[in-house]
């Protein structure tokens, strides 16, 4: 839990790297958030307000249903930017070494 508030102070900080916009929860952002998570385990997100257009839902459910849909943790939310986190998998990182 420690290493969570850590990671969270440094990240409120920083702007978000990633926004959903006008293609609302597409596999491609999913795939892309998925894909920060393993790299740094913490991802900021931005939700655009051609997003909420798309997908019919408030904040709170778009990032509720980002962090299940990816096995992730909802660190924060505020305003129109949510904080997720999952621990990387240490598995991964040994089978991508071994088939290179």
């Amino acid at each position: 839990m420690r290493k969570i508030k850590e990671l969270k102070k440094y990240w409120q900080q920083r702007k978000a790297e990633i926004r959903i916009g006008k293609a609302g929860l597409s596999e491609n952002i999913l795939r892309e958030i998925d894909r920060r998570l393993e790299e740094q385990e913490i991802v900021k997100v931005k939700i655009l307000r051609s997003a909420f257009a798309v997908e019919k839902k408030d904040r709170f459910q778009i990032a509720q249903e980002v962090a299940k849909k990816l096995n992730a943790m909802l660190v924060e939310v505020r305003g129109k930017t949510f904080i997720v986190y999952r621990k990387r998998r240490k598995n991964l990182k040994k089978k991508l070494k071994t088939s290179t």
